[in-house]
């Protein structure tokens, strides 16, 4: 099996790709594979791979919609080609409007019916070089609620979200963040490259005292006393909370007042026990590399007196989550 074909591990009625690992070939599959539509924001995007992919599907009769951001940092010229170059290969453009500061959210939908969130955008820097994570899902209303948020920003529309496992911003994103953080018993997970929001520090800082392990990769506003930890030998660019084992989140908005309450950012609360156990893996793996994960693993190796040799991986998971 290629690499990506096991980092983009089935599970169930969902699939989770794990960057940098898979790579761009899954993104690439899903647009070769479509068959009617195709419907993608675009925030960033340097892959003439995927422009030209979407524009070979144009090519055998699919109906190819793109929303491009109105705006990113540094990159509005490259955009506006982008745009150009899209539409003279047969893509339907639209551009999003400029009521909110950002429009960052990472979401493709294939045939109405297979919804793609990512954490990474369409470059080389975020799916080569970067830890990321995306989710496939064909959970039908999880596709129907992206399907209306879609239409609703490339008409310039007004968007009333109504289910509750779809999380943007700035509609449901504090609410729903929130809560799910709460809910947390035993356990969070969190790869955040800029945790400041203080409202949901707040409640990270109420868990850790009525007992939760939380565990933070990524960086947290200094005035805050919650521990983080770097990210270990690659850059971090996805946003995501794995609560007890069980749930988890996957998206493209920090926990930052900017991204919750003034640009639109899409996420989803995943129930797929599977991908929640293949994310934990990844975390264990990443914070067994930092130094609070080496730290604990030496000392459990100490305790048990064999300090030369590796633990095994699923000992590196008993220590890291």
């Amino acid at each position: 099996m290629p690499l990506w074909g096991r980092a983009f591990a089935q599970a169930g009625r969902m699939k989770l790709i794990v960057e940098p690992d898979a790579g761009i070939a899954p993104v690439l599959a899903a647009i070769k594979q479509a068959k009617k539509t195709i419907d993608v924001l675009i925030f960033r995007l340097d892959r003439a791979d995927l422009a030209r992919a979407l524009e070979a599907a144009v090519a055998r009769g699919v109906s190819v919609r793109a929303l491009t951001a109105h705006t990113n940092t540094g990159g509005e010229k490259h955009l506006r080609r982008l745009e150009m170059q899209l539409l003279e290969g047969g893509v339907t453009v639209s551009r999003t409007a400029d009521d909110l500061v950002r429009y960052h959210g990472k979401m493709m939908i294939i045939d109405g019916r297979i919804l793609h969130v990512y954490g990474f955008n369409f470059t080389t820097l975020d799916i080569e070089k970067s830890r990321s994570f995306g989710v496939v899902t064909r959970n039908r209303r999880l596709v129907q609620e992206a399907i209306k948020l879609f239409d609703a920003d490339f008409d310039r529309q007004p968007y009333k979200p109504a289910f509750s496992r779809f999380v943007v911003s700035p509609e449901n994103s504090r609410e729903r963040l929130g809560q799910f953080i709460r809910g947390a018993r035993r356990q969070l997970l969190i790869y955040d490259p800029g945790l400041t929001d203080d409202g949901i520090l707040k409640i990270i800082t109420a868990r850790i005292k009525s007992g939760v392990n939380v565990k933070i990769i990524g960086r947290v506003e200094a005035k805050w006393d919650v521990k983080s930890e770097k990210p270990p030998g690659r850059r971090l660019h996805v946003r995501a909370i794995i609560r007890d084992g069980r749930q988890a989140f996957i998206g493209s908005q920090s926990l930052r007042k900017l991204e919750l309450e003034k640009r639109r950012e899409v996420g989803v609360i995943v129930n797929d026990r599977r991908v929640v156990a293949e994310m934990m893996k990844v975390f264990a793996s990443d914070w067994a590399a930092t130094p609070s994960g080496k730290k604990a693993v030496k000392k459990r190796l100490k305790r048990r007196g064999d300090k030369k040799s590796a633990p095994a991986a699923g000992e590196i998971l008993a220590v890291a989550v």
